[in-house]
Parts: structure tokens; C-alpha cells; sequence
């Protein structure tokens, strides 16, 4: 008896040891909700997977909120080997030569499998630097899509199968509507400025900024207060003012959400990697997808949308292990199983061709309509310099101004003119300014 108790102890000391001589590996995220859940099966999936590396993921609240405590717990060297920043942080993270590792460098210096081609060029182009280098791993890639409440458009005498594919159409379907008595708003739309600013300029191969939008070099500044800007800016006050459509409010326009579950606004603008919840909050109508809308008569539109969401930064001074562990860890969210199982539950992207081609063969797109539609808008045509997407320092602070300056325009304060003059003014000095600190 005591002999089989000592071999027992011994056997769970030994056991122990072995989960104590895991190499924790501390992961900050933004991702909340049925996105947040998913994140944490998905990491449990590797801890399973092998023994030797534990991912703990930390939520820490909006991408700016997760951003902003990375940099102070850099600068109290508390800072975790991965952190989710979302895609306006990217000229900011490549900025901070010394703090971070980039991920061609990681995955070369731990011998693991990592080849850019493999990975959509909209996503890799985004993420890489001049040289064509990847500095951060894609992770949740999104891209904006319109959403629209089939039963309501039924009653309004609309095609339930066919959403609206330019903005006359929006503003047409959007009268019938509310004549109807269907819904009392046509439209709302989240992130005014990703969504009805910078996607809406690259949709129309319109420039957001000289120098490919910043993705030149650090003498870009901001040009997005052109023609097809002011006229679009100028349509929206209109729509408010007649109550067609309905601000969602800043930021995030997070009060856009509840007007489209409540079935008070009709067609809903949000990312692809919305889906989850939507399809989740949705329950009492059927949902259809399409493409944003676009003026025909601009022409080269539809061009192609830009990506948002966020990708994954390796910070510096952690431990070697850690850093082998994260390589690792790198590859198993790259395979296509897990790309195509996250892209397929959450509405974002694959990132890689392989989980697109994964989620094809397994008859996703067959079964699951309007799933496509992200891949489709971001692939309708090669990019252009107006279209590969942007990057500018101090950007999060410059989507404030957008946010504030179309509070201006609705309170009928200024003019669309006036208000994206202001925004570009106003955002190039903080261009200006991130120059100067940072050359």
C-alpha cells in the first residue's frame, strides 16, 4: 500500500512538473462576445495540441483601449509577447523599431513554415513593409458588407433576394420603405470613417491620401476631401435630415447595431466580421448580404473594398522561449483548418488561399449564401494606388476628427465641403507631427 501511494505521489509530482515547465505565453486581445469565445476554443485547440507552450489570452477591451495598455506595459516592461492591434495601428507599430519583432523574422529565426504568397494579397500588401516584408501575422481580416432585413423588404413590396447595389438604389428602396410602413429608417451603418469615408473612397478608386495612402512613406498627407467624398458626405446629411438614414453614432457607430436587430432600420453597413452577431442578435428575420453600394456614375466603381480588423504584433523583450512558442503557435492559427473554421463562424476573411479553397470544397459558400460576399469585394478587382489600403500615424486620433467634423455636417454646423476640408486639415498636422517624432 505505501509502496502504490509512494508510486502514485511520485507519478503526480511528476505530472505536475511537467504542466509547471509549460512556457506561459501572454496574448492581449479586443475581441468580446461570441468573437471573444471563439478565440478562446481556438487557442485551447493548440494548448491541447502539445505540451510544451501555454497561450493565455487576455481581453482588454476596444482595439484602442488593448493598443493603448501595450504601450504602457511596454514602457513598464510588463509587456505580453502578442498583442491584437487593430489595421489604423499599423503605421504607429511599424514606427516602434525596437519594440516590436517582425513575423518574417520570428517565423525564419524558429524555423517555422511561413510563405507570404499564401496569404491574399489584399491582406498581405496591408501588413508588410516597403520591401514587401510581413511585420505583423493577419489574423481577423474584415472587409464591409451590406446586411438587410429580408422580411422587411418583402413587406415593402421589394425583392427579398436582391439588395440594393448602388446608392440610388439605397435611396429608392429606402423611400419605399418607410412609405410602406415596413421600417421607420431605409439605412444606418457603422464606422462612418472605415466604412462611409475610406472604404467608400477606395470602392470608387478614389484617393484617401498622396503616396498610395501612406503606404508610400511618411510624407503622405490626407486628400480625401475630394469631388466624390463631398458629394457622398453631402447625400448622407440629406438622407439624415429626411430620415432615411440614421447615425449610429462614433467610433464604432455602436448604436447602429440595435436599430438594425430592432427592425427599425432595413439595410445595415458593418464588416463581414460582423456576421457572428448579427446572425446571433437576428433571430426574429431572415438576413440577406450584399456588396456596399456605389455611385454609378463615377467612373472605375466598384473598384475594390479594403480590409479592416486587426492582426497579431510580437513584442520584444520576452524570454527566447517564448518566442519559439509564438512561431509555433503562428503556424497552427495559419493552417487552413483553423483559418477556415474562424473565418467561416465569424464573417472574417481567410487569409490565406488555402482556407478560402478549404471552406469551398467543404460546400460552405453553397450552403451558407451571402458568405462570399466579403472575399468577392475585396477581390473584385486588382488594387490600385487609391486602393490597397491606407497608412497614416496618429490615425486613430484622425478617425476621431472624422467622427467629430460629421457631427458637424449633421448638426448642419458645416457644409461636406467644409467638414472634410477640416478633416484633412486637422489630420495632417497630426500626420506632421507623428513625422517629426518619429524620422
Amino acid at each position: 500500500m505505501n509502496r502504490l501511494f509512494t508510486a502514485s505521489a511520485l507519478a503526480l509530482i511528476a505530472s505536475l512538473s511537467a504542466a509547471n515547465a509549460q512556457t506561459e505565453i501572454q496574448w492581449w486581445h479586443a475581441m468580446g462576445g461570441e468573437l471573444g469565445a471563439k478565440l478562446e476554443e481556438i487557442t485551447k485547440g493548440f494548448n491541447e495540441s502539445q505540451d510544451e507552450y501555454r497561450i493565455v489570452p487576455s481581453y482588454k477591451g476596444t482595439y484602442p483601449e488593448t493598443m493603448t495598455a501595450a504601450i504602457a506595459a511596454f514602457r513598464a516592461k510588463q509587456q505580453p509577447a502578442i498583442v491584437q492591434v487593430f489595421e489604423v495601428g499599423t503605421g504607429t507599430m511599424m514606427a516602434a523599431q525596437g519594440a516590436i519583432v517582425p513575423v518574417h523574422q520570428l517565423m525564419a529565426d524558429h524555423g517555422e513554415t511561413f510563405d507570404p504568397a499564401a496569404y491574399l494579397p489584399a491582406v498581405t500588401g496591408y501588413y508588410s513593409d516597403t520591401e514587401g516584408k510581413m511585420l505583423s501575422l493577419p489574423f481577423n481580416s474584415s472587409t464591409p458588407i451590406l446586411y438587410y432585413n429580408k422580411d422587411v423588404f418583402q413587406k415593402a413590396g421589394l425583392d427579398p433576394e436582391t439588395p440594393p447595389k448602388t446608392w440610388a438604389e439605397v435611396e429608392e428602396f429606402s423611400n419605399k420603405i418607410r412609405g410602406s410602413g415596413a421600417a421607420t429608417c431605409g439605412f444606418t451603418s457603422r464606422w462612418i470613417s472605415w466604412i462611409q469615408t475610406e472604404n467608400f473612397s477606395a470602392w470608387h478608386n478614389q484617393p484617401i491620401g498622396t503616396l498610395e495612402n501612406g503606404l508610400g512613406g511618411q510624407d503622405a498627407r490626407l486628400s480625401l476631401n475630394g469631388p466624390v467624398q463631398v458629394k457622398h458626405w453631402d447625400n448622407l446629411k440629406r438622407w439624415a435630415d429626411e430620415g432615411l438614414f440614421k447615425y449610429g453614432g462614433p467610433v464604432a457607430g455602436d448604436a447602429a447595431a440595435p436599430l438594425f436587430y430592432s427592425q427599425e432600420c432595413a439595410i445595415y453597413m458593418e464588416s463581414s466580421g460582423g456576421r457572428a452577431g448579427i446572425v446571433a442578435n437576428a433571430k426574429d428575420f431572415q438576413v440577406g448580404y450584399g456588396m456596399l453600394p456605389y455611385y454609378d456614375d463615377v467612373e472605375g466603381a466598384p473598384q475594390n473594398t479594403i480590409i479592416g480588423g486587426a492582426s497579431l504584433w510580437v513584442l520584444s523583450g520576452r524570454p527566447d522561449a517564448e518566442y519559439e512558442g509564438v512561431a509555433k503557435f503562428f503556424e497552427y492559427l495559419s493552417s487552413p483548418e483553423v483559418q477556415a473554421d474562424w473565418h467561416q463562424f465569424s464573417g472574417y476573411l481567410p487569409i490565406t488561399q488555402a482556407a478560402y479553397d478549404l471552406g469551398k470544397e467543404q460546400g460552405f459558400y453553397d450552403k451558407n449564401p451571402g458568405t462570399e460576399v466579403g472575399i468577392q469585394s475585396i477581390t473584385l478587382n486588382p488594387p490600385t494606388e487609391n486602393s490597397k489600403g491606407l497608412r497614416f500615424g496618429n490615425y486613430v486620433q484622425i478617425r476621431a476628427i472624422i467622427d467629430e467634423e460629421f457631427e458637424q455636417l449633421l448638426s448642419g454646423s458645416k457644409d461636406a465641403q467644409g467638414a472634410l476640408d477640416a478633416v484633412v486639415q486637422r489630420g495632417n498636422a497630426l500626420i506632421e507631427e507623428f513625422q517629426a517624432q518619429n524620422q
